[in-house]
């Protein structure tokens, strides 16, 4: 029979309690994560900000050591990496600059490396402290892997810059944190470039009505030019100051499909949804103004993954369905004050 075709794909992002220069603690938080998604049958996990080493690691980011601990950590997560792909937040330092990136992993193997382009360095934030932007837009060098790491993955090197993955005609992209939160913010650029699901691994401590503004930056990502959007959040206090308070969500083209809570005490907190992929793209190609814009943006470098299929097989696809639309929880600001700064 002729009939609409979905093409189904289950992603997960996730909510974790990490500690800064808790390496091991993280590693197993981490691997806990990607287990649940992978139990959930989902082919695409995201994670939070430098979950790694911990976002708070302050002037440890000007350690060597710091670096050295979470490639080696990497290295302990990659086995877990079969038949999902992962993207990991950790510091990386390339030709001697250390940066805040985003690190897409599956089958013990790293697809890309993707640096943070716009630093979060008001309120509480001093991320140029540490860490130096990449202005080098559309662009990817070759970063070559350290020894562990390359017995580990078998690769000598691996892309390093602004690119996208692609698996079958699916493209995938990230940005983070901050980078949602600017005028010119990568997800414009991204979606008008045809990726199809992006995601934004933060680092977002707790303050009044701030999930609002979130909710209201995540929903526009979509709402105007499609797709689907994951946002990944550290869960409690990392050892400094600050509350992270969670709220890991998924967006489909303007509206919040899943959303996790807010103020958790969970160590581990994974969120899922079912996304189709052809209802991205229809929403996209009716938007006539956007097309006009999508047809003058420059393409990313884009990095394939063979042999490995993001979407649902025919007989999955015939029970599954989209995940739908929810409304969002949002706590009393009285609720808000006794549960993140108390």
């Amino acid at each position: 029979t002729w009939g609409r075709k979905m093409r189904l794909v289950k992603v997960a992002t996730c909510s974790l309690n990490q500690w800064a220069m808790d390496f091991g603690g993280n590693r197993d938080r981490i691997i806990a994560s990607i287990r649940k998604a992978k139990a959930a049958g989902c082919k695409y996990r995201l994670g939070p900000e430098l979950e790694i080493s911990g976002y708070s690691c302050e002037d440890h980011f000007h350690e060597i050591d710091t670096f050295t601990h979470s490639w080696e950590v990497l290295c302990e997560i990659l086995p877990h990496t079969e038949g999902i792909l992962c993207d990991i937040g950790m510091p990386v330092i390339h030709n001697a600059v250390r940066y805040n990136c985003r690190v897409f992993c599956i089958n013990r193997k790293i697809i890309l490396i993707r640096p943070k382009k716009c630093m979060a360095s008001d309120g509480n934030y001093r991320e140029e402290r540490y860490f130096t932007a990449w202005r080098k837009d559309r662009h990817c060098e070759n970063l070559v892997l350290p020894s562990n790491v390359q017995l580990v993955t078998g690769q000598s090197a691996v892309p390093f810059g602004d690119g996208v993955v692609q698996i079958q005609d699916i493209l995938i992209g990230s940005e983070t944190c901050e980078e949602l939160f600017t005028p010119n913010a990568p997800h414009i650029s991204l979606g008008l470039a045809g990726v199809d699901i992006i995601g934004n691994g933060s680092g977002s401590h707790h303050e009044l009505r701030k999930l609002n503004t979130r909710v209201g930056l995540i929903t526009e990502a979509t709402a105007k030019g499609g797709g689907v959007y994951l946002y990944s959040n550290q869960q409690g206090c990392d050892g400094n100051r600050l509350y992270f308070d969670g709220c890991a969500m998924i967006s489909v083209n303007g509206s919040i499909v899943a959303q996790g809570t807010q103020f958790s005490l969970w160590d581990v907190e994974v969120v899922t949804a079912v996304v189709n992929i052809e209802d991205i793209r229809s929403r996209r190609a009716s938007i006539p103004s956007r097309c006009n814009q999508a047809a003058d943006n420059p393409s990313f470098p884009t990095y394939p993954i063979s042999n490995f299929q993001v979407t649902m097989t025919d007989s999955e696809c015939f029970t599954a369905v989209p995940t739908r639309p929810i409304d969002v929880h949002y706590h009393e600001p009285e609720e808000e004050i006794a549960l993140g700064p108390a």
